[in-house]
């Protein structure tokens, strides 16, 4: 089934040894909430409105988001009633849409429970997946049971953002809420990395040396001299505890110009 909604990579575009960062997102509410219908707005940009109900499938399109080459692998989930065998998703998935329906109160309440065992899944891990909070079917505003506010107001509660989608009409909206799930995938990348020191660089004059260094000569080379003038001595910046800030003065003070006032942390100079 794979097949039928999957965009196929075309032949040739990307060597084997380069593969595409991939990013899974796995689809989470209860039984009628417009899942599949996502999921198949979103590969196909059609809308289908009946699916059984038990099926559950992965499927993957290659999205260019921001720019950026990504291989979006999205799980279609098929619990009934509420969250059930969860460690199939909880463990795969690097990120989660939680969907529930703007006209049905009890797919409301249903995500919940969705939100609460990612948020104890949450406690567990190092570093926890982005969540999504996902109102559907906006085309029956007017049968609505679940208030905009009340779901803002559950995925601030819980962390998370929220979007109000219709898989019946707005494709945009839809592909937007997926390529966001992608953003913020990378953005919890990028703030688990390890923060590397920061070096900042004085430099201190040598001694003057009075004979200039001869370079050996090799393989008839001619004989260079250099006199060295200074010498660059990097230092670790002090903690954030530790820093104290200074005010100094440029040693441009000696030109006709004004000299500009510098903020720096102390123990470090301008040259």
């Amino acid at each position: 089934m794979s097949s039928m909604f999957g965009k196929p990579r075309a032949s040739g575009e990307r060597p084997p040894q380069s593969p595409l960062p991939e990013c899974n997102v796995a689809i989470l509410g209860c039984r009628g909430a417009g899942k599949s219908a996502l999921t198949v707005k979103f590969l196909t940009k059609r809308f289908i409105s009946e699916y059984d109900p038990n099926l559950e499938d992965t499927y993957s399109s290659e999205e260019l988001v921001d720019q950026q080459p990504v291989l979006l692998k999205v799980m279609d989930t098929a619990d009934q009633d509420g969250p059930g065998n969860c460690e199939r998703y909880l463990c795969w998935a690097s990120a989660f849409l939680v969907v529930y329906s703007i006209d049905d109160r009890k797919s409301f309440e249903g995500c919940q429970r969705y939100l609460e065992v990612l948020a104890l899944h949450a406690q567990g891990c190092q570093h926890p997946c982005p969540v999504l909070l996902l109102g559907n079917k906006l085309d029956m505003e007017q049968y609505r049971q679940v208030p905009s506010a009340e779901g803002m107001s559950l995925a601030s509660r819980f962390g998370c953002l929220f979007h109000e989608v219709s898989a019946c009409q707005d494709f945009s909206r839809v592909q937007h809420v997926f390529h966001e799930a992608v953003r913020e995938v990378r953005r919890q990348a990028e703030w688990n990395l390890p923060v590397r020191p920061l070096f900042i660089s004085e430099e201190r004059p040598c001694p003057t040396m009075t004979t200039p260094v001869a370079l050996p000569t090799h393989h008839s080379l001619a004989t260079c001299t250099f006199n060295t003038l200074s010498t660059v001595n990097y230092k670790e910046i002090p903690s954030v505890a530790q820093a104290k800030l200074v005010t100094v003065k440029s040693s441009r003070a000696q030109s006709k110009r004004k000299a500009p006032t510098l903020t720096l942390l102390k123990g470090f100079k301008i040259f």
